[in-house]
């Protein structure tokens, strides 16, 4: 009985010592998030298992748990929402009732989710749907609304448009702005771009915030690299390489000086971190999305960064992703491009998806206002 009673407390122990992150003292509202953080370790725990099990994938029943969250379209006084195409491409249009005399702002929003989850689709995912795939159906419909017939269909002004996202859909919103302006033959471009807690590199997993944040608020290092490997390859191995940081192609070392954060990031976020190269993977490997740049915004030359518009970017400290976001900062800086950066001391990643009650977060109504405050005055 003693020895039953000591394997169960050993297993609880185990069991606590997992889904439990400390939350740092500066984070406000920290029982709420606690108690989001306790939940999303669970919930990943149980499809870790589940997936051991063969029962179900990973990716599959975090779905079905977000899909719970799924909004129907609804109107109001104000605004006319609903679902449709651009092409093939599900988008959800938000059209203000009230008439305008003169042609109305535009933002193209991407949503976040990993590549893998997303309430309601502008892109199929992954795993299913693999890179470029996601890429493409964003660059689809960016293209279609573009078209001057489209504009003029819903009241758009072509010089006041913005491509937007969080997390992953930020990376698809960078990857669209890069190839779009860059690209002669697209007569509008946008205004701005938006970027919320982005991530932008698949290049370097031993960022400071990746050894920070290794058992982060919400998203761990782990669970980044799994859904990370999932929008790329099949390769059962390529997680474990990441979690190495040895996957990178034989001939990519030329890329590292774009994601090189010993110089790249400020001295703040540097501290006493020491930077060692990601190293080149096993000879005769290669994945050619590693080394592209509508995978990794920051992979861009300088010169395509020289066209990007007016730039908004959104960080928060306690962030895997934290880096990635200041790297593109210095980026444009270094190249010339106006950019707007707010950084959010206490904040976490994904705090945007919790402004419902019960465990609404004043952080996501925070950051929701610094960034339409951004888009009021520079849309």
């Amino acid at each position: 009985m003693g020895f039953k009673a000591l394997c169960l407390g050993l297993l609880f122990g185990f069991f606590v010592s997992y889904i439990r992150t400390p939350i740092p003292d500066n984070v406000e509202e920290s029982w709420k998030i606690m108690a989001l953080d306790i939940t999303a370790k669970i919930l990943s725990l149980m499809a870790m298992c589940f997936e051991k099990m063969g029962i179900i994938k990973y990716e599959e029943f975090i779905s079905i748990i977000i899909s719970l969250d799924y909004t129907q379209p609804h109107s109001d006084e104000y605004l006319t929402v609903t679902d449709t195409a651009f092409i093939d491409i599900p988008v959800r249009l938000y059209l203000p009732k009230r008439k305008s005399e003169i042609p109305r702002r535009a933002i193209i929003y991407v949503h976040g989710g990993a590549f893998c989850f997303g309430s309601f689709s502008n892109y199929r995912l992954a795993p299913q749907h693999k890179f470029p795939v996601p890429f493409e159906d964003v660059l689809t419909a960016a293209k279609f609304f573009l078209q001057d017939k489209i504009l003029t269909k819903y009241g758009v002004d072509p010089t006041r448009i913005c491509i937007s996202g969080d997390s992953a859909g930020s990376a698809l919103a960078a990857a669209v702005t890069q190839q779009i302006q860059n690209d002669p033959e697209i007569k509008h471009k946008f205004k701005t771009q938006a970027l919320i807690y982005p991530v932008l590199q698949l290049i370097d997993s031993s960022l400071p915030s990746y050894r920070e944040n290794e058992h982060g608020i919400v998203l761990t290092r782990d669970i980044a690299i799994k859904l990370a490997s999932s929008y790329l390859s099949e390769d059962e191995a390529f997680p474990q390489a990441i979690k190495r940081n040895r996957y990178m192609p034989l001939e990519s070392k030329h890329l590292f000086k774009f994601v090189n954060w010993s110089i790249l990031l400020p001295e703040k976020y540097r501290k006493d971190h020491v930077y060692t190269e990601p190293i080149l993977g096993r000879p005769g490997y290669s994945l050619p999305a590693l080394m592209d740049d509508r995978a990794s915004p920051l992979l861009a030359s300088d010169s395509q960064l020289q066209n990007l518009p007016l730039t908004y970017i959104l960080t928060c400290e306690y962030d895997v992703l934290r880096d990635d976001g200041l790297m593109f900062v210095s980026r444009l800086q270094n190249v010339g491009v106006q950019v707007t950066h707010d950084h959010i001391e206490n904040g976490i990643h994904g705090a945007l998806a919790f402004m419902m009650p019960p465990l609404y977060l004043r952080l996501g109504f925070r950051i929701r206002d610094m960034y339409i405050s951004w888009l009021d005055k520079n849309l």
